[in-house]
């Protein structure tokens, strides 16, 4: 059964936006909710990618509000979502998506999805129309731990050696402490930020702030799988 605990206004979000969380599967899904219903156009619901959460989307939806009802969630794993020791998968995080639409929206989105978000979007809206009014994809990813319907090409040796060394539990937690350093969360955001002056303190936060929940690393380490 999934509930959810009734909105609050918090100083971390936009303005007039709330935060609250909904249970799914048992475990605690962080949103957050901003402007009015409008009968005219569906409301936006907002995907972070890898590794990110709704404080990445905090300009957009102080941008989008005025216009729209906009909506953001952050991934079971990601954010302030729950981590549970899952196997995490595309279809795990489409589900999750399709089932937040239908309980708690409650009528079809546009769906806008970034890296990861932007694959679990494209999943609901192939997977479920229902569910979506429209789709928007940003810098989307590609497949992300489903089963492949046609044999994959011989892998290369040395990504494969890379690969079988990060499944193992000491490697990959290793790195996970190097990937969630300020400094290196920084350097990388400079490789994808075409605007550095939007490289603050606090996005750097956002982002190493749920690398430090438990459950975090194992999350990390399903990229490799």
């Amino acid at each position: 059964m999934s509930t959810a605990f009734a909105p609050q206004p918090t100083s971390s979000s936009p303005s007039s936006s709330q935060e609250t969380y909904w249970y799914w599967r048992d475990q605690a899904i962080h949103y957050v909710v901003a402007g009015e219903a409008r009968d005219n156009r569906p409301p936006l619901l907002l995907v972070h990618g890898f590794g990110a959460s709704t404080d990445h989307w905090r300009k957009n939806i102080q941008g989008l509000q005025a216009d729209f009802q906009v909506w953001a969630i952050d991934l079971l794993g990601f954010g302030r979502s729950a981590k549970p020791d899952w196997q995490y998968s595309g279809d795990l995080w489409q589900a999750q998506l399709h089932e937040f639409v239908t309980e708690v929206i409650g009528r079809p989105v546009v769906l806008a999805g970034n890296s990861l978000g932007g694959y679990a979007s494209l999943c609901v809206a192939a997977n479920h129309p229902e569910s979506a009014a429209g789709l928007v994809l940003l810098n989307s990813a590609g497949p992300f731990s489903t089963p492949a319907q046609t044999p994959p090409p011989p892998p290369n040796p040395i990504a494969k050696a890379i690969q079988s060394l990060m499944l193992q539990p000491l490697p990959s937690w290793l790195l996970f402490q190097y990937v969630r350093q300020p400094a290196t969360i920084r350097r990388t955001l400079k490789q994808v930020y075409l605007d550095q002056s939007a490289i603050t303190d606090q996005l750097v936060e956002d982002i190493r702030r749920p690398a430090l929940d438990p459950g975090a690393p194992k999350v990390f380490a399903s990229v490799f799988k």
